[in-house]
């Protein structure tokens, strides 16, 4: 069975995928291309790759850093030869009166396996926010919470 924290982080993740919502410019859209990457390096094990779309100051309200994150993935990833997240409903809506900030709660299944039939699936409510970096203004994730 995937351990709720391992689960809770992995599904926080994957579960900022968004519907597309414009062009390139728009922020919507371009915060869904950053859920749509990390999705991508989840699913396959790029614990580097997850680490660079996280924002500087990445925290959960568990009170966990991005160290945290690192170790945890890298626990799953050693644990279970496959994981996948299933999104069952999300919702994404930008900071009132900002565009560089936004808002994402979702309805997630985070699966693992060790062979083609999983061995441990778990439901969780995430919750979290995206914050622009500054230097170059791509998306990151800063808070993420779940339950």
């Amino acid at each position: 069975m995937l351990r709720p924290l391992c689960q809770g982080l992995c599904l926080a993740m994957l579960a900022m995928l968004l519907a597309g919502c414009g062009g390139p410019d728009d922020p919507l859209h371009s915060l869904n291309a950053a859920a749509d990457s990390l999705q991508r390096a989840l699913d396959e094990k790029q614990t580097s790759e997850v680490m660079a779309l996280l924002h500087p100051e990445f925290g959960t309200d568990q009170g966990m850093d991005a160290q945290w994150a690192r170790r945890t993935m890298t626990g799953l990833f050693l644990r279970h030869r496959t994981v996948s997240v299933v999104v069952l409903k999300r919702e994404a809506e930008l900071a009132p009166g900002a565009l560089d900030a936004a808002r994402v709660e979702a309805l997630v299944v985070l699966v693992g396996a060790e062979r083609l039939v999983p061995d441990a699936a778990r439901q969780y409510r995430v919750r979290s926010e995206w914050r622009r970096d500054g230097a170059d203004g791509d998306w990151k994730l800063f808070r993420l919470g779940w339950e």
